[in-house]
């Protein structure tokens, strides 16, 4: 039996057996943590195609994350301002076979069609499907989550006894966004069994940055990762996050790390100044680290606790441990790590409201306040 992978060109047998492209290209994501999510998919397309030679389009920001990395060979970026047809010019001249498209976005495919690849695979999504030559059904089983609008937010919270979850089903295994990126590469033929995200940060990398960033081993660093580019409602609260710095800071053998960008400066400086006087050391390196620094600093750290953000995947993906306080996203779609492995400690909130996928809450932060210091405490010492 043959699965349907498109109704208006080439069907393609389950198995993927075509002629195997010697030159692929890889239509990167644009956020962090997507990236680090892709990484299984990339590890078993490597698998698939390990004669091909592999390259990855990336937004230039996250450039760095792929260099090097196992799966990819060639590394193309292009600036937040590069007009499509010039990224398809360039493309074209790359000859590639076939193209995997990892986003949704029309422009993946409209990026793959002027730069004449013969064959452009990715997910089914409105208004895209016509710029692809195989078209990868999203799975039946996954449950998605849809954004909230802040008036059904404050008739939840009204509401006496409010069913959880909004009254959908559970996500199951299959709903998290690493299966999404695994179904595109078993369409042609790949391993779908799922891999934890990896990222190609060497030991040299990390020597490196404990030395300039002086994080001495023998020292139990623990990183805190107080920002979320996404919006506030990912940011669990200023005065929790000193609170479960002061009391990690009593413990001797500990040290403090801070992690932000640039945008986080001012709010690490509040913590710093309501932490006061440290027992233990205490380095920040918000707005200090490349990308490769900070999956690199990320690694020296024993643990980390952080919002659902980028940062919160790379620290899993180069094996650091995560605590995480969850509240208006899902773990069950966008966790870090190998989904289920239980090696992190993902905190979800008990608010009604929760998860309402918005980036700014229109209430009162209840299902980030509801997570207490102690909760992060006791998981962090489990």
């Amino acid at each position: 039996m043959q699965a349907r992978f498109s109704v208006h060109s080439t069907s393609v047998p389950a198995n993927g057996q075509l002629h195997p492209p010697q030159r692929i290209l890889v239509r990167g994501v644009n956020w962090l943590g997507d990236a680090v999510m892709t990484t299984p998919a990339l590890a078993r397309l490597r698998e698939r195609f390990p004669d091909a030679r592999i390259t990855l389009l990336t937004a230039a920001k996250l450039a760095p994350l792929w260099s090097p990395h196992p799966a990819v060979d060639d590394v193309v970026s292009f600036a937040a301002d590069e007009g499509l047809l010039s990224v398809a010019r360039r493309l074209r001249a790359g000859r590639f076979d076939l193209a995997l498209l990892l986003p949704n976005a029309p422009r993946a495919g409209l990026e793959a069609r002027l730069a004449g690849i013969p064959r452009r695979v990715g997910i089914h999504w409105p208004w895209r499907d016509w710029l692809l030559t195989d078209v990868v059904p999203t799975d039946p089983r996954a449950v998605g989550m849809r954004r909230r609008k802040p008036a059904e937010i404050l008739a939840r919270l009204r509401e006496p006894a409010p069913p959880p979850n909004w009254g959908l089903p559970a996500p199951g295994p299959e709903s998290h966004q690493l299966f999404h990126y695994l179904r595109l590469v078993a369409a042609l033929g790949a391993d779908p069994t799922p891999l934890p995200p990896r990222l190609g940060i060497t030991p040299a990398e990390i020597a490196d940055a404990r030395e300039r960033f002086e994080l001495a081993p023998g020292i139990r660093w623990i990183g805190f990762n107080v920002g979320a580019e996404y919006g506030p409602a990912k940011r669990w609260p200023v005065e929790s996050f000193a609170a479960v710095a002061r009391a990690v800071a009593t413990h001797p053998g500990h040290g403090l790390v801070f992690f932000g960008g640039n945008s986080d400066t001012q709010t690490v400086a509040r913590i710093l100044a309501a932490l006061g006087r440290s027992p233990a050391p205490v380095r920040n390196l918000a707005g200090r680290t490349s990308l490769r620094d900070l999956a690199a600093s990320l690694a020296a750290c024993e643990a980390v606790i952080t919002n659902d953000t980028g940062p919160m995947h790379v620290a899993a993906a180069v094996g650091t441990r995560v605590i995480v306080p969850f509240g208006s996203t899902s773990p069950e779609l966008t966790g870090p790590g190998l989904p289920g492995e239980g090696r992190h400690a993902l905190l979800k909130s008990d608010a009604p409201c929760a998860p309402c996928f918005l980036r700014e809450c229109p209430a009162d932060l209840r299902c980030l306040r509801r997570l207490e210091p102690d909760a992060i405490l006791a998981a962090l010492g489990s």
